[in-house]
């Protein structure tokens, strides 16, 4: 498989990154970023600013894509900037890969996901499946972690309130609200593109415990 990741610097993009280049059923990652990415025989790591995309890049063209990208409201500064981040560079990465021939789209989204969802988060996540989903990929998939469990470049201190309360928590909680794994949220994440099953499917976040 050519497997084509995006958002391969964040927390699970970094975790499918990994798995991604040690599996012999991968034959090669292209993984553009803004920053460098550490060399490796099966990468390949273009330079990208995602608000000017090359249209024209022939690595657009892979069996499947792995999107990863996302921010927060502190980090984006305002909800014009978070929606672009988490709804218009996916889906202009879709669009792109699409033209080409990609035939499968396999997205980390959100726990609530929801188009018509009066939170901004819920609600733009849930836009951009609503989006993903007319572009006509033939296998589709949306994985939907909670809470994601393991260690981020950036500091974030309610998050990880949350997470130690969540995790002292767990074996009380319902398995849909306990925290999920990083490296679990990115072993669904590459199962789903290497399986490429027809049709649109959701990981919800009890599967990812």
């Amino acid at each position: 498989m050519n497997l084509l990741l995006v958002g391969a610097t964040g927390l699970v993009g970094r975790h499918v990154l990994d798995l991604a280049l040690a599996d012999p059923r991968v034959a090669s990652v292209v993984a553009p970023a803004r920053r460098e990415l550490p060399s490796h025989p099966k990468l390949v790591s273009p330079r990208v600013d995602f608000d000017r995309l090359d249209a024209d890049a022939a690595w657009w063209q892979a069996d499947a894509v792995i999107c990863t990208l996302g921010t927060t409201m502190r980090i984006a500064g305002s909800e014009a900037a978070f929606r672009r981040v988490d709804h218009d560079y996916p889906l202009a990465v879709a669009r792109l890969a699409r033209r080409q021939g990609t035939p499968a789209y396999v997205l980390n989204s959100a726990i609530g996901a929801d188009a018509g969802s009066r939170i901004f988060y819920n609600r733009v996540k849930g836009e951009l499946e609503r989006d993903l989903a007319a572009e006509g990929f033939a296998s589709l998939t949306f994985v939907r972690p909670g809470i994601i469990g393991g260690d981020r470049d950036e500091f974030r201190l309610g998050e990880r309130l949350l997470h130690a309360g969540l995790a002292l928590a767990a074996p009380l909680l319902p398995r849909r609200w306990r925290p999920n794994p990083a490296a679990r949220i990115a072993e669904a994440l590459l199962e789903a593109a290497l399986g490429r099953q027809p049709g649109t499917h959701i990981v919800a976040s009890d599967q990812l415990v």
